[in-house]
């Protein structure tokens, strides 16, 4: 096992990478997508679930909709995972989860995870360390019975920001018109847990990496995009796929 100090991390892309070239780039990507996409649904042998994990204010939202959005929705599924409700709370914890797993042929999005159930439950102390550990093995064997027996090709990102573009664009919540909905009085007492987040994100990386985590560094929007999308784009290429040809 590996481990990770997200503090040694930077969230800002190289100095290499210059803003406009980096977005036309994505335009490209996301062209390459819309037609991956396609052929992806058309083969019906694989599927994809790309999972998207960050603290408030890291832009899970928008790359989901500047990402994904050039794709056909008949093709994708996208799942917010908010608090359990009373019946998921009946079921073992990743009940809701396998529920919305994509079968083959669709990219399945989870807008934050099974990996709540490690990360705020953890830092809340609404679960204690060992029962932690037993549900990091449930998700690994989960995590490869999908890879191994289902074709399904799971990506996970770590949307890396620093506490101050956190700060910055939780006060923005406030001031903006446009974002005023997101607001959450909340998100300004999770946000002064950082340092306990911090460390169960290390521990869930340490841990939960049978699938590797990508960490992206997210303080600047457009270069998020185009690590989600050229991951995705370079995920769905390797895969050979080839369309069906016409039923005898």
């Amino acid at each position: 096992m590996t481990s990770t100090n997200l503090t040694d991390i930077n969230t800002r892309a190289e100095e290499k990478f210059d803003k406009q070239e980096t977005k036309d780039k994505t335009a490209k990507v996301l062209e390459e997508l819309a037609d991956l996409q396609n052929l992806l649904f058309a083969e019906n042998q694989h599927s994809v679930l790309v999972v998207i994990q960050g603290m408030d204010g890291s832009g899970k939202d928008g790359a989901i909709r500047n990402v994904f959005t050039s794709m056909n929705p008949q093709g994708v599924n996208v799942k917010s995972y908010k608090a359990p409700t009373p019946e998921e709370l009946s079921h073992d914890f990743l009940w809701r989860i396998h529920l919305n797993a994509p079968p083959k042929g669709m990219i399945g999005i989870f807008n934050r995870s099974h990996y709540e159930d490690i990360l705020i439950t953890r830092v809340h102390k609404w679960c204690d360390d060992k029962t932690a550990r037993k549900r990091m093995k449930a998700i690994n064997d989960w995590e490869e019975l999908l890879t191994k027996h289902n074709n399904t090709h799971i990506l996970k990102f770590y949307l890396h920001i620093s506490q101050n573009e956190q700060q910055q664009r939780l006060e923005e919540r406030i001031k903006d018109p446009s974002k005023m909905w997101k607001y959450n009085a909340n998100d300004f007492e999770e946000a002064k847990l950082w340092d306990i987040y911090m460390k169960m994100y290390e521990e869930c990386f340490e841990n939960c990496n049978i699938v590797p985590w990508i960490i992206v560094p997210s303080d600047q929007n457009w270069y998020k995009e185009y690590v989600i999308a050229s991951t995705l784009r370079n995920t769905l290429a390797g895969l050979k796929m080839q369309y069906p040809g016409l039923k005898k």
